[in-house]
């Protein structure tokens, strides 16, 4: 089978990092492979089928169970493995079961940080960008309380 891209893949910072509803194919792994992902975060509780089967594709698993925020901990530890990445020129892929609520929290961080913008701004462009995403209000507060830490 021919490399696909995962369910709702789309490129936040292209090169760098995207997000994505959870691989369930060995072609989903190639297609990543094939664009620059090195780095999966999965952010589902176990982690996703198939992982093994491309290994040039290294999991980071940040278990966090569906519809909750992640801990500012859980924020740190994922723009980390992003910067760590980015540096060494190799792009992160995220994601969770289909790509929006835990996914679009922490792109919106991502966001925050890189774009240096509100939570707010950073919440209504994912949106744009990622249609569905950001699903809960305690999601909502996760990014602007991340922004109130940062600035």
């Amino acid at each position: 089978m021919p490399p696909v891209p995962p369910h709702n893949f789309s490129w936040i910072a292209p090169n760098k990092l995207a997000g994505m509803a959870l691989p369930k194919l060995p072609a989903h792994y190639q297609y990543l492979h094939d664009n620059g992902i090195r780095h999966l975060v999965t952010l589902c509780e176990r982690k996703p089928p198939y992982h093994d089967t491309c290994p040039e594709v290294r999991i980071h698993h940040i278990s966090m169970p569906d519809f909750t925020p992640p801990s500012l901990e859980q924020i740190k530890r994922f723009l980390s493995i992003v910067k760590d990445a980015n540096a060494k020129g190799e792009a992160v892929g995220v994601h969770c079961l289909h790509g929006h609520g835990r996914t679009g929290t922490m792109l919106a961080c991502y966001l925050v940080q890189s774009k240096k913008i509100t939570g707010v701004d950073a919440i209504e462009e994912i949106r744009k960008i990622r249609h569905g995403s950001i699903e809960t209000s305690e999601q909502e507060k996760a990014v602007i309380q991340f922004h109130h830490h940062i600035k």
